[in-house]
């Protein structure tokens, strides 16, 4: 295994002063599966999503340069690393590209970090991030292939298996495949691992058929946050030994998740952050009856005036 579960349990045991160790939530049955919904409920983790975990296990793992730390976001990363960064005092910029989510960019800003708009999509946000770091010598937090993302990611698996019941089956968002990597390095032999990506946005399904990590064109309702063009390759490396397969759902299936997660639990969940639910009700992933299914919903930094659209379309 390229990241073991001592890695996960050190990151762990690193980083859980600075998070919230979010709640598990089963139902005997629900959206439609006749079987238990294990539902872990990281978008209440501080900045709004999962990434957090990663952010602090990144800049708790390593000395930090005197020019602090640069990542590249389509916002939540961004917005993690920028909480991370303040509340260890330490200097952030975060390049965003111009599709992100104004909310996102808001929280970002709202943790005092410098925001640069890095170009037209997340690619374009990398490359200027990159040159930075090379002229500052600014840490450089990349948001999903990195070991130290994946282990602090992985620590979502940890605590679900710790605090909720046994799931045979568990449905996780993919962006770029940090979480999903984490999570398959945890429970992967263990709990079927399935991921899920909007059809518009698919590096992980391209790169399973491809055999290696390939350029996805991106086009999708949840771009901001499930929007990375490529894996990588320590997370293709992962994923190939610990992913069962990919399930893709449509833009219309992950709407009709937010507005089901607002209307029936008044859960505001962004786009992404209601992917993998969809796959559970549009069908996309069909459990066998009684099968014991997790449902991470990992991010909640959405525009209420859009997913008041979406509620209320």
């Amino acid at each position: 295994m390229l990241i073991t579960r001592a890695d996960i349990e050190q990151a762990h045991a690193r980083i859980a002063p600075h998070i919230r160790r979010t709640p598990v939530w089963t139902l005997p049955q629900a959206f439609g599966h006749q079987g238990p919904v294990s539902l872990k409920l990281e978008f209440l983790q501080h900045a709004g999503s999962f990434k957090t975990r990663g952010a602090f296990n990144t800049l708790l793992s390593q000395p930090i340069p005197a020019a602090g730390v640069a990542a590249a976001s389509g916002g939540n990363h961004g917005a993690a690393i920028a909480y991370a960064a303040k509340q260890l005092g330490v200097k952030a910029r975060i390049f965003v590209p111009e599709i992100s989510s104004p909310a996102k960019v808001a929280v970002i800003r709202s943790h005092g970090a410098d925001v640069v708009i890095g170009g037209a999509r997340y690619a374009d946000a990398q490359a200027a991030c990159d040159l930075y770091v090379a002229e500052s010598g600014a840490l450089r937090a990349h948001p999903f292939d990195a070991d130290t993302t994946i282990a602090g990611q992985g620590t979502v698996g940890l605590e679900w298996e710790q605090d909720g019941p046994a799931i045979d089956t568990v449905l996780v968002a993919v962006g770029g495949g940090g979480l999903i990597s984490g999570i398959g390095s945890w429970w992967g032999g263990r709990v079927k691992v399935v991921g899920i990506e909007p059809e518009g946005s698919r590096a992980l399904h391209a790169a399973l058929e491809a055999g290696e990590p390939v350029d996805v064109e991106i086009d999708s309702v949840a771009a901001d946050s499930l929007g990375a063009r490529n894996t990588g390759d320590l997370v293709f490396s992962i994923c190939s030994d610990t992913v069962d397969h990919v399930a893709l759902v449509s833009d219309v299936s992950i709407r009709a998740a937010q507005a089901t997660l607002w209307r029936d639990w008044r859960i505001a969940s962004e786009p992404g952050g209601a992917a993998a639910l969809a796959a559970l009700i549009s069908g996309a992933y069909r459990p066998e009856p009684g099968e014991r299914v997790g449902v991470l919903l990992c991010g909640a930094n959405v525009e209420l005036t859009k997913l008041d659209g979406v509620v209320n379309p």
